[in-house]
């Protein structure tokens, strides 16, 4: 594989001190920032505020992955902010291909996330809309949660689908990313990793970030 991009997720890092986290992951390719409303997913977390705030500090691509309700509304509000990318969910969206083409106008990437047990089948030839294809592999709204393994064969079909369409589309995974699970998401096809834990638990996230891509650059 010829790249490999590491977006820790500030999810696992201290709320208090955003900005000092931040520095923390410096060697990054992106930072992802995890949009809960407690209705699509059972947790509560930051939102558009927050997220504007951090744009305006932070030297890494804001990399918003939206876990809410009624994403047609609230999408493009997040790509107005000026973030680089804005992740909405599939199963949240009515009009996913109004919505991609919208977040793209508002000039941000458009970026699709599919839970682990939605097929990917239905949504290829949409690719075209997307700058990214987000692929859970655990459910989402927590972190810390163990790798579903069960997911690699959909990453392998979305990447023969990705290659295949010949646009540069990114395919990230989210979820239970380490040491041990990298690798095989990436010898699956994915080149985006989200990983949470796994960076803000180790005592030099930076150079975790820096062992993560390694890994994910030795698939063939």
């Amino acid at each position: 594989m010829s790249t490999a991009r590491i977006h820790p997720s500030i999810l696992s890092a201290d709320f208090a001190n955003l900005e000092r986290e931040l520095q923390r992951i410096h060697t990054a390719d992106g930072v992802h920032v995890d949009v809960m409303d407690n209705h699509f997913v059972p947790n509560l977390t930051l939102g558009k505020p927050v997220v504007e705030a951090l744009h305006k500090v932070s030297e890494l691509p804001i990399d918003v992955h939206l876990m809410i309700e009624d994403a047609d509304r609230w999408a493009p509000e997040y790509a107005q902010l000026g973030v680089d990318s804005v992740t909405f969910h599939v199963e949240a969206s009515a009009a996913p291909i109004r919505l991609a083409r919208e977040l793209r106008a508002a000039g941000s990437k458009a970026a699709m996330a599919l839970r682990p047990a939605t097929s990917v089948e239905p949504y290829l030839d949409m690719l075209g809309e997307l700058d990214m294809l987000l692929l859970m592999t655990v459910e989402p709204g927590f972190g810390g949660q163990k790798f579903l393994d069960l997911v690699l064969p959909k990453i392998r079909r979305a990447r023969a689908a990705i290659d295949g369409s010949g646009k540069p589309i990114a395919l990230q995974i989210d979820g239970g990313v380490s040491r041990d699970t990298i690798l095989r998401a990436a010898e699956a096809g994915a080149d985006v990793f989200v990983a949470g834990s796994a960076v803000y638990a180790s005592p030099e996230p930076s150079v975790e970030i820096d062992v993560l891509r390694n890994l994910a650059l030795g698939a063939h």
